[in-house]
């Protein structure tokens, strides 16, 4: 009688435990004589064509996507895109939303002033002849002349002859570029890294590009979902009042986080995805056109609003010369396309093909 009230025990232990763990499983992966081998295709591995009538094509050898450059790679994931913290009463332009985010790569600091350096030297030397160099000095270098014309009774005759020229500030943030210009410099980048891999019979990577809004939040938010701040929550300073980003503290106090202007592109610490200056320093430019109601309008999974007809664009993160609410991860702003300013830079970011989310499943 024992011995039966133990089976039945032990029946019900298998039955309860079978289901938990089917549950506890996400997927399987496929490597069954009975299914035709890996992932349920034939054995016939290496081969690519038709056999007997039938498609033989497994996946061609030799995709590897390396991390570009410079670049870290952003896991995917979703969050609840908008304010983290209270909003302007008045403003309510980041309504809360959930998005999903694929992983994609990005820039760890901002565009430099010596990297924007390669691409004008390189459309002086290439494309003189068919862009010509008044087009390229007046819509590809920089303005440098945006540190008078942006402020009013401002001395900014030194940053306007050494800011872009000087190797003073090479490692500093570029700077008065537009968005059409710093697209160009997306298309140039990537021609630069596709051509070399044509060359060496590699497959194209993915082009490079401004990052979405979308993706910018995601990717400043490091991984904290409801974080205030790149770094968290709730202050600017640290325990022993060092500021934590550049950007117009207290009254004005522009020296206090150690830097009138701009500072290095990898200057403070980065968030948890290795990422610099996502708050202050220069706000940088998205792929997004501005509108209102993006929340409402725009899809939930990898979320984008691209609108030719519309002039203003997207900008994020804060810069040098604004107050803290702009350095929060939620709040939004624009400026139209052709301006150059000297508090507005830009990063790349470049899709990773793979859109796993690194996670295991079983």
């Amino acid at each position: 009688m024992n011995e039966r009230h133990m089976s039945k025990r032990l029946i019900w232990s298998l039955l309860i435990l079978v289901p938990m763990l089917v549950v506890q499983s996400c997927g399987k992966k496929g490597n069954n004589a009975s299914n035709g081998g890996k992932g349920g295709k034939g054995s016939r591995k290496g081969e690519v064509g038709v056999y007997n009538g039938e498609i033989v094509a497994d996946a061609r050898k030799g995709w590897k996507q390396p991390t570009p450059y410079g670049m870290v790679l952003i896991p995917s994931g979703s969050y609840l895109m908008g304010q983290a913290d209270e909003d302007v009463a008045t403003a309510q332009v980041n309504f809360n939303k959930r998005v999903t985010i694929s992983q994609f790569f990005m820039d760890d600091t901002e565009i430099t002033n010596n990297e924007y350096r390669q691409y004008v030297n390189a459309m002086l030397t290439d494309s003189v002849s068919v862009l010509g160099e008044e087009y390229i000095m007046s819509k590809v270098y920089p303005d440098t002349t945006v540190w008078k014309k942006d402020f009013t009774y401002h001395n900014g005759d030194p940053m306007t002859e050494y800011y872009y020229s000087s190797p003073a500030f090479d490692r500093y943030p570029v700077v008065g570029v537009s968005w059409d210009a710093a697209r160009d410099f997306c298309r140039w980048r990537t021609s630069v890294l596709n051509d070399y891999r044509t060359n060496e019979n590699q497959a194209a990577m993915p082009r490079f590009e401004l990052p979405t809004e979308s993706q910018w939040e995601w990717a400043a938010r490091g991984g904290k979902s409801g974080a205030k701040y790149p770094w968290g929550n709730p202050y600017v300073a640290n325990g022993k009042g060092c500021m934590l980003a550049n950007f117009k503290p207290q009254r004005g106090n522009y020296d206090a986080d150690g830097y009138a202007y701009t500072a290095p592109a990898n200057m403070y610490n980065p968030n948890e995805y290795g990422l610099y200056n996502m708050a202050g320093n220069v706000a940088e430019w998205c792929l997004d056109a501005w509108a209102d109601n993006a929340a409402v309008v725009t899809w939930d999974l990898n979320s984008d609003n691209i609108n030719d007809d519309e002039p203003r664009k997207v900008i994020r993160g804060g810069s040098w010369k604004d107050v803290a609410y702009f350095l929060e991860t939620g709040t939004r702003s624009w400026e139209y396309k052709d301006a150059r300013r000297s508090y507005i830079g830009f990063r790349c970011v470049m899709q990773h093909l793979g859109m796993s989310s690194g996670r295991e499943f079983r």
